[in-house]
């Protein structure tokens, strides 16, 4: 029987499922707005901490509060989105955040740190929740896309995350007749992206990605009835023993390696970077430049970062990730204190291969995942990503208290390069299974 080229083609790269246009149209309206909250805390939240808490070792404690709160928002969010779909996992996790950014706002009027911990830790939920949603773009993506299905989303919270540090300036002066400290502006916007963000997704997701690709899913064929066979010869059974090409493919714990490690030393540079500019003689314009800059490089890859996975594989991806962000890192150690360019100019490759990172192990992620637990697990891995944060964040101030900023980049440049160890396992021939052992 002759098969015609375009079932032939069809067959190699099948048609994109008719909802997945209109689903990746909501999740970037949604990521659009909900960027504006990624950067409040970045931007602002060391200096809060150093202002209310007194103390420039615990000026990386905010970061850990609301990287804390993403893990607990990322287990429960997956969670949800196992048992109900994505549209009321992702809908709650946006207003949770939202209301976590308000308390953080309260708190800084209010000069109540014992309101300010807990309403970070709350407000990491809308940042679980943003990053979460990538997941929901690979839902209905077919395997050969989905890298890319997954950047367009991650792309989408570039514009809220660039212009949110930017336009500090524009709300500060209006917050602060509203009694509002300059510094807490931020989280006024936050609170805002976050709560447009869940009515997006709660109006707009229909149908749910997630149910949908549980519909299209063909169940199981049922096991036949094992019949009795002769004994296989030898080269048959040894043949037959070899693992599988799906048994060697990266597992969920590998592109949680890769991801943990990227989001690492990311967060530990970041986090450290406004408060080693400031004590420099840098004010909060320059700081959320240089932040603003940050965050485009670590979204603005996505369609790059999306087409070299689909094209090359998530692990020579991943090796690229430990390779420059170890190039940012050490660059960051050695750049001048009052050097502005220069710290911008890590920062911005710290974001690229922050970015390469995230995309890589998503996709080994996704394709790894069990289609029966499948968000579940990839509420999973994102509590490994915030687990990082979290260590990132916690660690950094310390560590610059007590050496310096040059040696927590350098400490994050040997981080950094673990990334790459997956590829290089993959890389290594198989060794030859010697006769004797064949037997």
């Amino acid at each position: 029987m002759t098969v015609s080229p375009q079932v032939a083609e069809e067959a190699r790269h099948p048609p994109e499922h008719p909802a997945q246009r209109r689903v990746l149209a909501v999740l970037v309206v949604s990521q659009l707005v909900s960027g504006v909250g990624l950067t409040a805390g970045v931007v602002v939240g060391a200096l809060i901490a150093e202002e209310m808490l007194g103390s420039t070792g615990l000026a990386g404690l905010p970061t850990a509060l609301f990287t804390g709160g993403s893990m607990l928002g990322a287990l429960g969010i997956g969670r949800l989105c196992q048992a109900w779909g994505r549209r009321p996992g992702l809908g709650l996790g946006y207003a949770v955040g939202a209301l976590g950014s308000v308390g953080v706002v309260v708190a800084v009027v209010a000069d109540q740190v014992a309101l300010l911990l807990p309403a970070l830790l709350v407000y990491g939920a809308g940042t679980a929740t943003n990053l979460l949603a990538r997941y929901a773009g690979a839902d209905l993506a077919s395997p050969e896309r989905r890298g890319r299905a997954v950047s367009r989303v991650l792309l989408a919270s570039t514009f809220g995350a660039v212009a949110g540090p930017n336009l500090v300036a524009l709300v500060g002066g209006p917050a602060e007749d509203w009694g509002v400290p300059r510094t807490a502006a931020p989280f006024l916007l936050a609170a805002v992206g976050y709560a447009v963000a869940a009515v997006v997704i709660g109006a707009l997701l229909r149908p749910d990605p997630l149910r949908s690709a549980r519909a299209a899913t063909p169940p199981p064929a049922p096991a036949e009835p094992a019949e009795a066979a002769e004994p296989a010869e030898p080269g048959k059974a040894a043949e037959a023993a070899k693992p599988s090409d799906r048994s060697r493919a990266p597992g969920v714990a590998t592109g949680l390696w890769i991801m943990v490690l990227a989001q690492l030393p990311k967060v530990a540079l970041m986090t450290m970077v406004p408060v080693h500019l400031a004590a420099n003689g840098h004010g909060t314009g320059v700081i959320g430049l240089v932040v603003s800059l940050h965050i485009g490089a670590m979204f603005l890859p996505s369609p790059l970062s999306g087409l070299l996975v689909d094209r090359w594989g998530a692990l020579p991806v991943a090796a690229a990730s430990g390779v420059t962000l170890g190039a940012a890192a050490l660059l960051a150690g050695l750049a001048p204190a009052d050097s502005v360019p220069v710290l911008a100019a890590a920062l911005l490759l710290a974001g690229v291969g922050w970015n390469l990172g995230l995309v890589g192990g998503t996709a080994v992620v996704t394709a790894a995942a069990p289609p029966s637990r499948g968000a579940a697990t990839q509420g999973l891995a994102d509590v490994g990503l915030s687990v990082a944060g979290c260590t990132g964040g916690l660690l950094s101030g310390p560590v610059v208290a007590a050496g310096g900023y040059e040696t927590l980049a350098f400490g994050c440049a040997l981080v950094a390069l673990l990334v790459a160890l997956p590829a290089v396992r993959a890389a290594r021939p198989a060794r030859p299974v010697p006769a004797g052992e064949r037997r």
